[in-house]
């Protein structure tokens, strides 16, 4: 019965591999928890891979690399580990393969995908195929990056820019792909656009002649002319950061790589309608926008201005408009005459306390050389008058 049983172990230990230092072999996860993984690698004594041998990256959790069943490669640390257990490294294996992969992305300049795990000084550090590698802070945007920290735990591509295994180093570039994305952004919307095309951006840069509007991947300028029918003294009045709007493509040049952009074409014309919301009597409320020696130009609505000639500003003679009237100050007027195709619009101040045949009539015969819708309600019209 003693021989049967000495029999039957040297079977199993003839049965069990030979385990030695250095040794790559291949075994079964068994059971997997917080802070290790066991599995069987055939001998006589488990392996326990420690959670600082699983990988470089401290914050994966093993349940996340492995599950029980999964059969795995690992390096052998030490035959017995003091406890009758061997110990065991998964990333040692990870890393040789990572060599052999970083260093055919290296000579294929293909992408790799890496994940930032810490943030140190001009940089941070990353792990691409279980290999740490550096990210130089100039290489991790085509923009400043004012915090480092704000990268850690992200997870991107990359291109190899610096590699040399015997001194352990692997320094990766995030700049140059997001460059050459752009840059094929920029050309896919460039084939796509198309002179008067509507489309939706985002504002990205408001100064004091426009704003810049991101339409996928290219910004394109709105002017500050183009941005209301009415009268606009700064962006800021009518956009900010962050709004998503509606634009019309003007021009574009792709060599140039700019885009002409407007927003009021995509807002009604007032003029196209103000036969339907104005006729000659109505008496209405506008704001005084321009004080000139001959009259005053009253905004109905945006992009809708009026002239009131002097004659019809007071009853009293006033020497120029400025007497009475101010900037900014809310009047109220009658519409004496409107002229669609010319632009034009007459009002007047008298008319809304007197008579409008008495009105009309005053403002005939005050001066002949000035008639009712005579005076263009544009800057063009009055340089115009000005010089003549």
């Amino acid at each position: 019965m003693n021989n049967e049983m000495e029999n039957l172990m040297e079977e199993i230990e003839k049965s069990m591999i030979r385990l030695h230092r250095g040794d790559i072999v291949t075994g079964k996860v068994i059971n997997v928890t917080g802070d290790e993984i066991v599995v069987n690698v055939g001998y006589k004594a488990d392996g326990i891979i420690p959670r600082n041998e699983i990988s470089n990256d401290n914050s994966i959790n093993p349940h996340d690399i492995v599950k029980i069943g999964d059969e795995i490669k690992v390096y052998v640390i030490k035959v017995d580990d003091g406890e009758g257990n061997v110990l065991l490294s998964k990333k040692k294996v990870d890393i040789e393969k990572g060599w052999l992969d970083l260093e055919k992305n290296k000579e294929s300049q293909s992408l790799v995908e890496t994940k930032v795990i810490e943030a140190v000084r001009g940089g941070v550090v990353s792990i691409s195929r279980g290999i740490r590698c550096f990210i130089p802070a100039s290489q991790l945007s085509d923009k400043y990056v004012e915090d480092l920290k704000s990268f850690v735990g992200k997870s991107f591509n990359t291109k190899i820019i610096e590699f040399d295994r015997k001194k352990n180093k692997v320094v990766l570039s995030r700049k140059i792909v997001v460059v050459e994305e752009k840059k094929e952004k920029k050309h896919e919307v460039f084939n796509q656009l198309e002179k008067g095309q509507r489309i939706k951006g985002e504002v990205r840069q408001i100064t004091d002649f426009g704003a810049f509007i991101d339409i996928g991947g290219i910004d394109g300028l709105v002017h500050i002319s183009e941005m209301s029918w009415g009268r606009v003294k700064h962006p800021s009045e009518i956009l900010k950061s962050g709004d998503i709007v509606e634009v019309e493509v003007l021009d574009f040049d792709k060599t140039a790589e700019k885009i002409s952009l407007s927003l009021k074409n995509t807002q009604p014309q007032p003029w196209n309608s103000v036969e339907e919301n104005y006729k000659a009597g109505d008496i209405v409320e506008g704001k005084v926008v321009k004080l000139l020696d001959f009259g005053a130009f009253i905004e109905l609505e945006p992009g809708l201005d009026g002239l009131v000639h002097i004659s019809q500003i007071s009853d009293k003679h006033i020497a120029k408009p400025s007497d009475v009237l101010n900037v900014h100050e809310k009047v109220k007027v009658k519409i004496l005459d409107i002229n669609k195709e010319g632009k034009r619009i007459s009002l007047s101040i008298l008319a809304t306390e007197k008579k409008e045949e008495d009105t009309i009539q005053e403002y005939i015969s005050d001066d002949e050389s000035v008639k009712i819708g005579d005076v263009v309600n544009t800057p063009e019209s009055i340089n115009e008058n000005k010089e003549s």
